[in-house]
């Protein structure tokens, strides 16, 4: 029997843009709804591709419920992206075992660090793959909960062709995780969130694979399982179905067993953050650490995007990629320089920071491209934890509506503004939605690149 609930969640979620404007009183106060001890560690983990920082809003969200931060985990695969065949070796890539050996260690470090008998999993997009290869086989006794965030459980696609992709509903990885008269492994509570019709992953036509008019098999009903409560979000995006605020609600309320006593991120005194430099290698991105790299951190205006004051920090990493701890302040935008071995040096514009992490990933901006060799400038307006949605959003990259933004199902999560060489320097707005964030635009002479990071 499926025990579906098609709950469509309708109204915006409080948004946590806010806070750093709220007065410095206020920010030592975290919220003690929850019980560290009453819910089970959690283990976040990414999708295709990505990294550990795109849960750093939900990692703040559980902390201003009560959920201890030595109790969560979020893992980088150091392989993120998946092999074109499963079985087939591929440069830089993992298969889905590759996946299950990483997250099942990660699984047993929580564990060994919280004394905890069982975690909770929560999985974006192929990170939900790992979690279902895991729990069925030889995890289960290690898992309490699975939150699977649009998680393509019967394919991108399911066609005859590419049999060995991990995303054919037709291929032995996931024909092989569907079988039987339910599709979920006995013993763990399942819970799948999906978009209603705005994930680019879950659409009838092939038109995001690159074969319009070609049937996929698939539906926006893709993501969900029989066996597994199955929660529809309403008109969000793939990434959204993992790291929106109303993502985070069902999340926390699954694992909790209670609503979450606020969405909006309490704001933190002292805010320190730290994280991970990695880079790219043969064409595709991975989590390995680059030694080598020099990180700098400065406040800059809000209004401007100048910097104020001297260096706040800098360090160049050692082999283990680390960075940081930085103390920043909480009410002020940052500049994050990166200046990554054979990578332009990137300038990462960023909004207050409300809360301390040590997930804040730095991976340098792509190279310059052939139509970009006479830009003066080039300025990327980034959004890692979802796309941008025309006309859902409100998107301007100086002033305007970009035109390398796609309208309908979002599918694109950068834009790109390049500029002559007479506006190098100036001020360069992002706004997306109600986040605003103000670059400068650096010399693409000196092989710098500004990007202009949404955090929300």
């Amino acid at each position: 029997m499926r025990l579906s609930r098609r709950t469509i969640l309708q109204g915006a979620a409080s948004l946590p843009f806010a806070v750093a404007s709220l007065r410095m009183e206020a920010l030592a106060q975290t919220a003690s709804a929850a019980s560290s001890s009453e819910v089970p560690p959690i283990l976040f983990v990414h999708g295709n591709g990505d990294y550990d920082a795109l849960w750093i809003t939900t990692l703040w969200r559980m902390e201003s419920n009560g959920i201890a931060r030595d109790r969560m985990m979020a893992i980088n695969f150091t392989n993120p992206s998946a092999r074109t065949d499963d079985a087939v070796e591929q440069a830089s890539r993992s298969s889905t075992e590759d996946q299950r050996r990483e997250l099942a260690a990660a699984i047993a470090e929580l564990k060994r660090r919280t004394g905890a008998a069982r975690v909770a999993l929560v999985g974006n997009s192929r990170g939900g793959n790992s979690i279902r290869n895991v729990i069925k086989n030889g995890g289960v006794g290690d898992v309490s909960h699975a939150v699977l965030c649009g998680t393509p459980n019967h394919g991108v696609f399911a066609l005859d062709a590419l049999l060995g992709s991990e995303f054919n509903g037709r291929g032995a990885f996931l024909r092989g995780l569907n079988a039987g008269d339910s599709e979920v492994t006995p013993g763990v509570a399942f819970l799948t969130l999906r978009s209603d019709g705005m994930d680019k992953y879950a659409q009838p036509d092939g038109r995001f694979m690159g074969k319009p008019g070609v049937p996929t098999n698939v539906t926006a009903e893709g993501p969900e399982l029989k066996g597994a409560t199955n929660l529809v979000l309403g008109a969000i995006d793939h990434r959204e179905t993992a790291y929106h605020p109303r993502a985070f609600r069902e999340i926390y309320k699954f694992i909790a067993g209670r609503e979450p006593a606020r969405i909006a991120i309490t704001p933190e005194r002292t805010v320190r953050i730290s994280g991970l430099v990695t880079g790219t290698a043969d064409g595709v991105p991975t989590n390995r650490p680059v030694a080598g790299a020099t990180v700098e951190i400065y406040h800059v205006d809000r209004e401007s995007g100048e910097r104020k004051g001297e260096l706040t920090y800098r360090l160049t990493t050692a082999a283990d990629g680390r960075w940081g701890p930085a103390e920043v302040d909480p009410a002020s935008p940052l500049e994050i320089v990166l200046t990554s071995p054979d990578a332009p040096t990137t300038h990462f514009y960023r909004s207050p920071f409300p809360r301390s992490s040590n997930v804040v990933h730095l991976r340098a901006a792509r190279p310059f491209l052939p139509a970009e060799k006479d830009a003066g400038a080039v300025v990327i307006m980034s959004r890692p934890r979802g796309y941008f949605g025309l006309p859902r959003d409100t998107v301007l990259l100086d002033g305007r509506e970009p035109t390398d933004v796609t309208p309908g199902v979002p599918t694109d999560a950068t834009a790109t503004l390049r500029l002559p060489a007479s506006e190098v320097g100036r001020s360069v707005v992002a706004e997306f939605n109600e986040e605003r964030i103000v670059a400068r635009a650096w010399p693409a002479s000196e092989n710098r690149i500004a990007v202009a990071e949404l955090t929300y």
